[in-house]
């Protein structure tokens, strides 16, 4: 199996841990770093390579797709001289993935604000931009580690918006996905999934709030009648700890935090950020660009070094 692996933002810590990243998996998994060498922190082992050629490098030294970013980096200060070619290296990596080229893709951090200075971006973030790169009309974020698996069916979204923005429609295709990558990419032939409320105490019989009664009920009744194992509308205070978790294979959540702030709170060093619905394994560390430590060394990897295990794993089962 070979990774690609975008550089993400220069300025950030993206470039720190490949090179980690690398040490870590040169005896597990193939890697292909996209991006400009000369932002590999000093003393880097690295060398040219191409799809066909990342095996053979990965033994002795990063592998990487060398590409020229026009201008060093400054850890913790973003160019916007950089910004297209860190969107052109997500681009070229979509490609290698979906020619077959690479069995799955690893981004790096970005940073949205860069991206919008410097080269017009017009994505609210990566799963969109993946998304629109694949031909793909829905992309679902999912959270994942040992400990759990978390699924937001609205995102990055005021809180505000989130009950008009919450459909029967966007929450039957949050699950149809969820479900459906559960089995291909995680291999759990019959999956559990747990569905959060809306409102505190899942609306506590319609005295909270009725979107458990009028929007979701009805949903997951009409998927289990499909044939799907569905828990809910749950409470969502009372389903993350240990014993709840145990029932279930994966959490679909309401909004964003909701999702997140559980699984950050079990892993928050080894979540991996996978997004599914789209024709290619696609994984991400759960951390951003992180200026404040970018070039340090201090960065942790493990992150990422789990985003490139899964990813890796995620692709063998998908070519069986």
């Amino acid at each position: 199996m070979t990774v690609a692996l975008t550089c993400g933002e220069p300025a950030g810590v993206g470039p720190d841990l490949a090179p980690v990243a690398w040490a870590a998996l040169k005896d597990e998994v193939s890697l292909l770093w996209i991006g400009d060498p000369s932002h590999l922190p000093e003393g880097t082992a690295w060398e040219a390579a191409t799809p066909e050629t990342a095996a053979d490098v990965m033994p002795r030294a990063l592998p990487v797709l060398a590409r020229d970013f026009g201008a060093p980096r400054t850890p913790g200060l973003p160019d916007p001289t950089h910004a297209p070619h860190v969107v052109d290296a997500i681009a070229e990596a979509v490609a290698l993935v979906t020619s077959g080229a690479c069995d799955a893709l690893c981004t790096a951090p970005i940073h949205k604000q860069a991206l919008i200075d410097g080269a017009n971006f017009a994505y609210p973030g990566h799963t969109e931009f993946l998304g629109a790169l694949a031909g793909s009309d829905r992309a679902v974020m999912m959270l994942a580690c040992d400990a759990l698996k978390v699924v937001p069916a609205t995102i990055h979204i005021p809180l505000a918006a989130v009950p008009e923005a919450l459909t029967a429609t966007l929450l039957t295709d949050t699950l149809l996905i969820t479900h459906a990558a559960l089995r291909r990419d995680f291999g759990i032939d019959r999956p559990r999934i747990a569905v959060a409320g809306l409102n505190p105490h899942a609306g506590e019989g319609g005295k909270m709030g009725r979107e458990e009664i009028e929007l979701i009920a009805p949903v997951l009744d009409a998927l289990r009648a499909e044939g799907m194992d569905l828990l809910g509308p749950m409470s969502a205070d009372t389903m993350f700890h240990a014993a709840a978790r145990a029932r279930y294979d994966a959490a679909v959540c309401a909004y964003h935090d909701q999702a997140l702030i559980p699984i950050k709170t079990i892993d928050f060093s080894g979540g991996v950020n996978v997004t599914l619905g789209l024709p290619f394994v696609r994984t991400s560390p759960d951390h951003g660009t992180a200026f404040d430590i970018a070039g340090s060394g201090r960065a942790d990897a493990t992150s990422t070094i789990a985003a490139l295990r899964m990813a890796g794993a995620m692709a063998a089962r998908r070519k069986g």
